[in-house]
């Protein structure tokens, strides 16, 4: 029997598993405190085109930073900005959508229901999407969601922009 022979099939998570082993070794960020050393929590989408840290001048530890599809402010990023603000140092929130974002171009949930259960057999009623193809009034009510939680300060500093995956420019709204 050959030495490959023994040996285990290559597993799924091996690549990032063995790209952690090189991390480690110039590991620097033992030592960190927990806080948001800027005071800053950022709401941005889940999509890999998107660098939060390097995009908005920002090194670890300066920001808490929450990812999901389409960068929504859902019940679960309000109990996290709620922590974030009153344990981890957050003074002030960005919500940061981005072009061309998948969960902006769709008209609603329905329509994300019926594609994966056409071309999948998977019913996801039971899930809310949170896509609205009104990427800049999904802002506007997200930004309100945050400004008028009555769990989070009064006056919080909440500020909403567009991050352009194609030039990487970061557009505040005034929203």
């Amino acid at each position: 029997m050959s030495v490959n022979e023994d040996a285990a099939p290559p597993g799924p998570f091996d690549d990032v598993f063995g790209a952690n082993a090189a991390y480690v070794e110039n590991y620097s960020l033992a030592g960190l405190k927990p806080l948001a050393a800027r005071g800053l929590a950022l709401v941005t989408c889940m999509d890999s085109r998107i660098e939060p840290l390097e995009m908005l001048g920002l090194e670890p530890g300066d920001a808490k930073i929450l990812r999901n599809a389409g960068a929504r402010v859902t019940d679960d990023t309000l109990r996290t900005l709620v922590l974030a603000v009153y344990l981890l140092g957050v003074e002030r929130v960005l919500i940061l959508p981005h072009t061309r974002c998948k969960m902006a171009s769709v008209a609603g949930d329905q329509v994300v229901h019926d594609l994966i259960m056409d071309e999948y057999g998977v019913d996801t009623r039971s899930l809310e999407f949170h896509t609205d193809n009104d990427q800049l009034g999904a802002l506007g009510h997200d930004l309100e969601r945050i400004r008028h939680h009555p769990l989070l300060p009064e006056g919080l500093p909440v500020a909403g922009a567009i991050y352009d995956v194609d030039t990487g420019r970061v557009s505040p709204t005034g929203l």
